[in-house]
C-alpha cells in the first residue's frame, strides 16, 4: 500500500461458526479488507490474498445473505471469502484481479465478503 496514503481496514465478519474456522487457521485478526486511494487489499488469515486496483473495482453492492458456503471459496473468478452468512457485499472486478487462495494463483472477477457494515463498505467503494 502507498505509505503516504490513508488506509481504511474493515475487517471481515464472523459469525457462529467462528471457532470453526479459527480451528484451521482463518483468524479475524488476520481477515480484513484494507482500502486506499489505489489498492482494495483482501486478505483472509492463509485461506486467501487479493490487491485489487482501485481503478478496477467496477461496483460494489448488497449481496445476497444467503451464501452457498462459509470460509474461502470458489468457481470461474467468483469468490466467496466470508466468516459469516450475511451481511454480504459483492464486489465487481474488471479487469480480472490475481487472486491466490492457499497459496495457488486465482482469478478474481466477483468477490463475495461479509462485513458488519455493508452500506458502509459499498460506499467507501463508491468514492
Amino acid at each position: 500500500m502507498d505509505g503516504g496514503a490513508s488506509v481504511a481496514r474493515i475487517p471481515i465478519r464472523f459469525g457462529r461458526l467462528k471457532p470453526v474456522l479459527v480451528v484451521v487457521g482463518l483468524t479475524p485478526r488476520r481477515s480484513y479488507l484494507e482500502l486506499s486511494d489505489d489498492v482494495l487489499r483482501v486478505r483472509m488469515s492463509w485461506g486467501f490474498s487479493a490487491d485489487i486496483p482501485r481503478a478496477s473495482v467496477r461496483s460494489a453492492q448488497r449481496g445476497p445473505d444467503r451464501p452457498w458456503s462459509i470460509g474461502v471459496h470458489g468457481w470461474r473468478g467468483r469468490w466467496i471469502v466470508n466468516g459469516a452468512a450475511s451481511p454480504i457485499v459483492s464486489i465487481r472486478v474488471e479487469p480480472p484481479a490475481r487472486a491466490r487462495t492457499m497459496g495457488f494463483p486465482a482469478s478474481l472477477r466477483e468477490l463475495l465478503v461479509s462485513v458488519d457494515d455493508p452500506n458502509g463498505l459499498v460506499m467507501l467503494l463508491a468514492d
